[in-house]
């Protein structure tokens, strides 16, 4: 357990002297477009209303139509909000049209969009590890491959993946069967 401290104390101290030696630069935010998956609550939500405040142009998937109402009121005019299902194919398409029509490259993609639930092994059906694959894994991986040819366009573009801290936790878990 106290390695566990020692070791964050450590990384946090590094990280603290390298930003100090190494400040990070101030990106110009006009005119560029953020594209930012799993905006409906949470991380992504948060995220698609502070960049807006800073003056990107947010492209916000939302995966239920009801939160895009509320997500309207709380963006600026020039975000463009709109149902995504990264599971889906055709709503990936459609939002890499809505988005080319309006530039011709991106500045990020934020793959945000994810599911989990927590418990042990069995506590969990197949049919929602295959669902989590395809929303946390194959999701981020299409959205990536479909908007590489906008992000290749803006040079110092990047893509961001989301991905919980809850495999950190496994630990809490283990036991060994061996044990009588």
């Amino acid at each position: 357990m106290f390695e566990y401290i020692g070791l964050i104390g450590i990384i946090y101290i590094g990280y603290r002297l390298y930003r100090y030696l190494y400040p990070p630069p101030n990106v110009a935010s006009k005119g560029k477009y953020v594209l930012i998956s799993g905006c409906d609550t949470g991380f992504g939500e948060s995220l698609a209303v502070e960049l807006d405040q800073h003056g990107f142009n947010i492209l916000a998937g939302v995966y239920l139509e009801d939160n895009i109402e509320q997500l309207k009121k709380q963006l600026s005019k020039r975000a463009v909000i709109f149902k995504l299902d990264v599971t889906k194919s055709e709503d990936i398409e459609s939002c890499f049209k809505l988005i080319q029509s309006k530039t011709p490259c991106l500045h990020a993609l934020v793959n945000n969009a994810g599911i989990g639930k927590g418990g042990l092994i069995d506590w969990i059906s197949m049919n929602f590890y295959r669902r989590m694959m395809d929303v946390n894994f194959f999701g981020h991986v299409q959205m990536t491959k479909t908007f590489l040819p906008l992000l290749v366009n803006q040079p110092g573009s990047r893509v961001v993946n989301i991905t919980s801290a809850a495999g950190m936790y496994l630990r809490i878990f283990q036991f060994n069967i061996d044990d009588e």
